[in-house]
Order: structure tokens, then C-alpha cells, then sequence
């Protein structure tokens, strides 16, 4: 295997991949790649990126499972694989110690930004000031949130407010990479819900990553076929994801 030391040879390496580009966030020191010789597998390393040490794998299984038992050695069991479902599964099969950890979606998109924000949108970014009452309401609506006000890698958050004034919805920008724009954080108010408020938010979002960073990607559940819809709507693709760990 040979290490990727920049963001242009990873690019080649894995075809542009939006997976392995957001972990590798610039490879500016925060994270290392990897490619198999023969260039058919690409593995990054992503430490404390959404709340945990993550693994990105891409590309051929065959290429896969000895590059990441090689990047494993290296970087030690903290770090969770991550990627296509069927690969996941065969490192899983081939690698002694690893087992599935879950499943989940990852969704990402490229393009025109003027074809996601409602012309009638509220939703705007927020000053400090509001960061106590965005703390509050994703305490109460999303209290797994991986996104938190004062979290390292938390960059910005939006949000709406409904006509009492009350926050209605927010959202954050959270461990973006120089051409990803990720989303994470959405909450929205339980008095407050099915009135369209959270689609303004995330609209808003995708709208900020696109123009900022190119695409725009988030990570939701397999089950969460509502916000699978809200996100398609707004273009982004839905690709099933799985996850791996080293048993201790």
C-alpha cells in the first residue's frame, strides 16, 4: 500500500469518491488515505469526524480487505469501518476480530443552487447569542445528536423561527471537508413539527454547503424514509451504508 498525501491524488484514487473526500477533511493533519498499489481500494482515516475514529473504505474487496487489515495495524482499533454495504460485509467475513456494527444512509449531492431553497424561506444563520436556546431544543427533540453547540467540528448552525418568536427548527454545518459540506443536527421543536419548518432549515443547509464547498452530504437512518424523502426532494442521493468494529 502506499499513503496518500494529497487531496488531488485521493481524488484520482477514488474517483471523486464524496465518501472518502468528506473523512479525509483536506488532509491537512486530521486525517490519512491510503491506496492499494494496483489503485482498486482506498481507505481514509478520520479521527474524532462525527464523534468517532471512522474508517472510509472504497473500491474492490479484493484490493479492500488487505488494505485495511494493513491500515487497521496501523491505526489502531478505536477506528470504525465504514462504507458500501457490500464491502463492509466482505471485510467483515474476511477479517478476524471485525463485526458489523449497523447500518445506516448516506446522501450527497452536486449542483445548481438555486433549485433547492424556497422562495419563502425564514431560515437564516444564528447569532451566539441563540447558540443557549439551539442547545435547549436539540436536548429535547434530538438528544442523540452527534452535533452540539461547543462540540469540536460544529462549525455554524441555522435556524427558523416561528411567528411567536419561539425556535421553531435549526441545524449545523458540522466536520466539513474543503468540498463537502456536511449537514448534521437537525432538530426541530415537537410543538412545531409538520409545518415545514425543518425543511427550511435543511434546504437552507444543502443551499450553504452547495455554494460554500461544492456538495452537499449527510448521514441518516435506513428506516428514516420521511427525511430520506425531504433530502431527495432536494436532490441528494441515498446510498446504503454499513459500519464495522474491531471486537476488544
Amino acid at each position: 500500500m502506499r499513503e496518500i498525501s494529497s487531496c488531488e491524488d485521493l481524488k484520482a484514487c477514488c474517483a471523486g469518491d464524496a465518501l472518502c473526500m468528506w473523512a479525509a477533511q483536506g488532509l491537512d493533519g486530521r486525517s490519512r488515505a491510503w491506496a492499494s498499489d494496483d489503485r482498486r481500494a482506498v481507505v481514509v482515516a478520520g479521527a474524532a469526524l462525527s464523534a468517532r475514529d471512522r474508517l472510509a473504505v472504497w473500491g474492490d474487496p479484493d484490493a479492500g480487505v488487505p488494505l485495511v487489515r494493513r491500515v487497521l495495524a496501523q491505526v489502531g482499533p478505536t477506528y470504525r469501518p465504514f462504507g458500501d454495504s457490500t464491502l463492509i460485509d466482505v471485510l467483515v467475513r474476511e477479517i478476524p476480530g471485525l463485526t458489523a456494527a449497523g447500518t445506516f444512509g448516506w446522501m450527497d449531492r452536486r449542483g445548481f443552487v438555486d433549485d433547492v431553497r424556497p422562495a419563502d424561506s425564514a431560515a437564516a444563520w444564528l447569532p451566539g447569542c441563540a447558540l443557549g436556546e439551539v442547545e435547549l431544543l436539540v436536548e429535547m427533540s434530538f438528544p442523540d445528536s452527534y452535533a452540539k453547540p461547543g462540540v469540536p467540528g460544529v462549525e455554524r448552525w441555522a435556524g427558523v423561527r416561528d411567528h411567536a418568536g419561539r425556535l421553531a427548527a435549526v441545524g449545523a454545518l458540522a466536520w466539513c471537508a474543503p468540498t463537502v459540506g456536511f449537514l448534521s443536527g437537525v432538530a426541530v421543536h415537537p410543538g412545531a413539527r409538520k409545518r415545514g419548518f425543518g425543511q427550511q432549515v435543511c434546504a437552507f443547509l444543502v443551499t450553504e454547503a452547495l455554494k460554500v464547498h461544492g456538495a452537499a452530504a449527510l448521514m441518516v437512518n435506513d428506516w428514516n424514509h420521511a427525511a430520506r424523502r425531504l433530502y431527495e426532494g432536494m436532490g441528494l442521493r441515498y446510498r446504503p451504508l454499513s459500519a464495522a468494529t474491531l471486537r476488544a
